[in-house]
Parts: C-alpha cells; structure tokens; sequence
C-alpha cells in the first residue's frame, strides 16, 4: 500500500493516469516482487519499483501497455517465460529525493540483482526517455523487434516509451564493467551496505536487503 500511494502520487503530479503499471489487481499475484526506497525500515516510500514474473496467466504491464500496437510483444514474452522471464516496471521516485544522484541508477542495479535471486534469464523493460541512459548502463538493450524501432507513443501521444530487454541476466554482457561489478556485488549477499555521495555533497549510507 505504500507503493501505490506513493507511485500513484507522482504519477498524478505529471497528469498521467493510463499507465498500466499503475493498475493495482497485482497485488493479487503472488508473481509480482516489489522494491521500496525509505529513510527507515518502517517509514514512508520514498522511491521503488516492482518486477513481475512471467506465468502464463498474468500478462506482464509491457503486454498491457503496448501488445495493442504491435502484437509481436505476445510472443516475445511466450517464447521466454519457460526459461524465466519477468518485467522491471514501475519505477518512481519521490520529490525527497528527487535530483540527489541517489534515484534510478541504483534502483535498477538492485532490481537486475533481484531477477538474478527470483533465477529469471530475460527481463523486460518499458522506460521513459528519463530513464533510458541509466537502463542501458545496467545491461538492457532496445527491442527494436517492435514498435517504432523499439519506441512507442505512450501513455499518450504527447510521450513516448522504449522497450527493452536484457537478453542474459546472469552474464550482462551488455552492461559496463563497473556497472556489472556493482551488480554482481549485490547479489552476491542478502544485505549489502553502500556509500553514496549526493549532488549536494551529504553522504548517505544505502542498505539493500532482499527478504528472498
């Protein structure tokens, strides 16, 4: 419930409404994983993400979003899900932290950390032009399978969104060597403690814990 307040708020702040990352029936499916950014272990979203795991009977928000554009997305997700494919999606930060150097960047080296834990070979990815330097950095490539050279009008014709995929989550061979080794690093152990520097020159210490 924090997640969805606190995405569905900044989503509000951008007048977006028809995402469908933003829908709320995955809370029901015991397939979907998600990441919360807080000050303290109890304390107010201030950041977060999710990953759902492709199963055959859920459609990922990727299918939702764009399979009415190009169908070719149907098959893509088909042809992976045995092996173990899923989606990075729904990624936000809150205006706390907004502008700190602290968000996307290291949100995502945690999210292709947990697909490793969750045993997914692929993962999916639908980014905004914000987003998209910083998924390239993490091992995603454009799926210029589909759409417009991978690119899409959406959530509305003003916006557009690429589609990604990283083809080999174990291996990232697509990701820079440090962004890789960082990867590696996290999922390597449940907790892992990093100091980061904002832009504002505070230093801060980042705990990630996964409870799988």
């Amino acid at each position: 419930m924090k997640f969805i307040e606190g995405h569905t708020h900044v989503l509000e702040v951008f007048g977006i409404t028809q995402i469908t990352s933003a829908k709320i029936d995955w809370v029901l499916n015991p397939d979907v994983y998600v990441v919360l950014v807080s000050e303290t272990p109890d304390g107010p979203a201030l950041g977060g993400g999710r990953i759902h795991i492709a199963n055959g009977i859920n459609p990922l928000p990727i299918e939702d979003a764009v399979g009415h554009m190009d169908e070719r997305i149907y098959k893509m997700v088909e042809e992976r899900t045995e092996a173990g494919t899923g989606e990075f999606c729904a990624l936000w930060n809150s205006w706390e932290i907004a502008g700190l150097g602290i968000g996307s960047i290291y949100l995502g080296r945690t999210f292709i950390a947990l697909a490793y834990r969750l045993k997914l070979k692929t993962l999916f990815g639908l980014c905004a032009p914000a987003t998209y330097r910083n998924s390239v950095k993490i091992g995603f490539r454009i799926l210029r399978e589909i759409g417009i050279d991978g690119k899409f009008y959406y959530p509305k014709e003003q916006l557009t969104a690429t589609s990604l995929l990283v083809e080999d989550i174990e291996g990232l061979p697509l990701a820079p060597e440090d962004e890789r080794n960082e990867i590696f690093r996290l999922r390597s152990e449940k907790i892992t403690k990093t100091e980061i520097v904002t832009s504002k020159g505070a230093k801060i210490e980042l705990t990630t814990d996964f409870y799988i």
